[in-house]
């Protein structure tokens, strides 16, 4: 994306005709907010003064009675809104408390720019490169309900292997074999080259998209890799984009990690590396031609994996994709080229600038600024305490006998047992005050909320199975 000055943006405000500018942020759950102002409002003071707003009305930020915040836009991630009729400028801010004039310690943006000034600190390396694969359906209808008396959802897509009633097609993406057909079977591929065309346009680089295995229209757009905070910031324009070019089609995009419940769930697989100036330092003569740094970083992920995955997936519906025989990792063990390993090294080429590590549990239910961050610190503790990942793992994990798999370790199984792994190891994500233990316990706090407002709720399937027992 073009990068700006605060007065290149006024420049590019009246040479555009521009009538308005929207100013985002994301609340700590991952939701991307926004406020309008005319054009003619906003000015220079904008970005050093910043503009005010109800921080109490954003979930899990301030009390009402400390409610005042301010918002200051970050010029280099201007872009011309695509979606809104009348001409739009967007800029992503930062949050700053009004009366001590410090940024915002609830901020996530922030924690995601503190652990890469941590990363400078230690003298490991200068940045970390993230590559996400954010997978998503796209859904002809949904529906979902919950009150006194019912709970429900339901969701058609006329390409579903399973759909009966949509019947504008014979051709049906048959059972987890949605990974690569072309039209007929294919029904998506103009939407997504939309959604493609669409990010160019705003300057996020798009390297590939294809139809994924699941059936209902499911995804997979890459961008290209980023620095932490960069490519944080362009996944929640990448979401924004393809909800509303679904939306323009009349369908509905979703991020959601499971789905279906028999067919893949969606993932975000993360692609990682560190530099050091022009070095690549994940580059080197072991494993899988990784360096010492990589395997430490390696073993860094695989030891706090069970306590991160609280954010790179936060979700109930997250642990519904960790589970065996859908292309999931559930175990933790690293490997080259297999699919089945938490954390897999890509072979497909031999130039040292493209060696990296790919971490394959997360999913874009996350926020991305503390999901990224999170990774980082797991990283950075393994290369600083030099931790061994162990053996790699070259066989399909998923077809192994139980007696093999007994020794290598599992994640959480819901995001109940993640969070308790994080209340017993987060002293790593503490270091160089990245987190703090107010946003951690927050996190901890509120995600236990929503378990709770679950617990209340009988499932549907359990009418099934105990209505007449």
């Amino acid at each position: 994306m073009p990068k700006y000055t605060p007065q290149e943006v006024l420049s590019l405000i009246e040479q555009e005709g521009v009538q308005y500018v929207d100013l985002r942020f994301a609340d700590p759950f991952g939701q991307w907010q926004h406020m309008t102002l005319p054009a003619y409002e906003f000015s220079m003071d904008a970005f050093e003064k910043g503009v005010g707003f109800d921080g109490s009305s954003i979930r899990g930020w301030q009390s009402i009675n400390e409610s005042d915040m301010i918002a200051k836009p970050d010029p280099n991630t201007a872009f011309i809104d695509p979606f809104i009729e009348a001409k739009t400028i967007v800029m992503t801010c930062d949050i700053y408390d009004p009366v001590t004039g410090e940024r915002y310690g609830r901020d996530t943006r922030y924690i995601a720019q503190k652990a890469e000034q941590y990363l400078k600190q230690t003298g490991i390396g200068d940045v970390a490169y993230f590559g996400p694969e954010a997978e998503f359906f796209i859904l002809d209808s949904v529906e979902f309900g919950n009150a006194e008396q019912y709970s429900f959802w339901r969701v058609d897509s006329e390409e579903g292997w399973w759909n009966r009633e949509l019947t504008s097609s014979g051709y049906k993406v048959p059972h987890k074999r949605g990974y690569f057909p072309t039209a007929p079977l294919d029904k998506m591929t103009d939407i997504r080259n939309e959604m493609v065309s669409t990010l160019s346009d705003i300057g996020i680089t798009v390297e590939v998209h294809h139809h994924e295995v699941a059936s209902a229209g499911q995804a997979e757009i890459d961008i290209r890799y980023d620095s932490l905070v960069n490519q944080a910031d362009k996944l929640y324009i990448y979401k924004y984009v393809v909800r509303n070019v679904a939306a323009k089609h009349g369908k509905y995009a979703t991020f959601m990690a499971k789905v279906l419940p028999n067919d893949n769930g969606s993932g975000m697989h993360t692609h990682f590396s560190i530099w050091k100036g022009d070095e690549p330092l994940f580059a080197g003569s072991g494993y899988a031609g990784l360096s010492e740094t990589a395997l430490y970083a390696i073993g860094g992920i695989l030891k706090h994996a069970r306590a991160i995955v609280a954010f790179t997936n936060p979700t109930i519906n997250s642990y519904h994709r960790l589970v065996p025989g859908f292309e999931a990792p559930v175990r933790l063990a690293y490997s080259a080229r297999n699919r089945s390993a938490a954390v897999r090294i890509p072979m497909y080429y031999e130039d040292p600038k493209t060696k990296r590590i790919e971490i394959r549990f997360p999913d874009a239910t996350s926020n991305p600024y503390l999901a990224f961050a999170a990774i980082l610190m797991a990283a950075i503790d393994g290369i600083e305490n030099r931790i061994d990942p162990g053996e790699p793992f070259d066989k399909d994990i998923y077809s192994l006998p139980p007696e093999e798999l007994e020794g290598i370790p599992q994640l959480p199984g819901s995001l109940e047992e993640a969070l308790n792994e994080l209340e017993k190891d987060y002293e790593f994500l503490l270091k160089g005050g990245v987190f703090t233990e107010e946003v951690i316990q927050l996190w901890i706090e509120s995600k236990r909320e929503e378990i709770d407002e679950m617990r209340f709720i009988p499932h549907p399937k359990e009418f099934e199975l105990y209505f007449d027992i």
